[in-house]
């Protein structure tokens, strides 16, 4: 995997995550970092698209509230977040550990902890897509003869 998707990965693990869930993550740190606030948590709205069929024509399908944070740690690695929802706590958590993992080992703490993070997220996944297809019905239609 290159460098990107990697970050990319644990980005969107850290965006799909709670706040206790990023507050545990954190507290494998002991303390929180010192960081300087370069963009201190705000929150607004994005427009949220679909795909009919998920492949279908592009519409909008709404807003959604989402709040970002930039921080900067004192080794200069400058961390970025989003999270649905206003718990700018939550975002800025988020950035913070954004900035430590790009400069963490990847056999570190947070690697791992992110790790068993995005596991639990698929597993929680995997059950919901599990519980939806228990309930799918097909519909088909008998041709009369005529």
């Amino acid at each position: 995997m290159s460098e990107t998707s990697t970050r990319q990965r644990w980005l969107a693990t850290l965006a799909r995550a709670s706040r206790s869930e990023i507050e545990v993550l954190a507290s494998r740190l002991g303390h929180v970092p010192s960081h300087e606030i370069l963009k201190a948590p705000e929150t607004g709205t994005v427009m949220v698209e679909g795909r009919a069929g998920g492949a279908g024509r592009r519409f909008n399908l709404g807003e959604a509230t989402v709040t970002r944070c930039v921080v900067r740690l004192a080794d200069g690695a400058m961390g970025f977040s989003y999270a649905l929802g206003r718990d700018g706590r939550k975002a800025r958590l988020a950035a913070v550990i954004d900035g430590l993992l790009q400069t963490e080992a990847e056999s570190g703490p947070l690697h791992g902890g992110i790790a068993e993070l995005a596991a639990r997220q698929e597993a929680a996944r995997e059950l919901a897509s599990r519980k939806a297809a228990a309930t799918k019905v097909d519909f088909f239609t008998m041709v009369r003869g005529e």
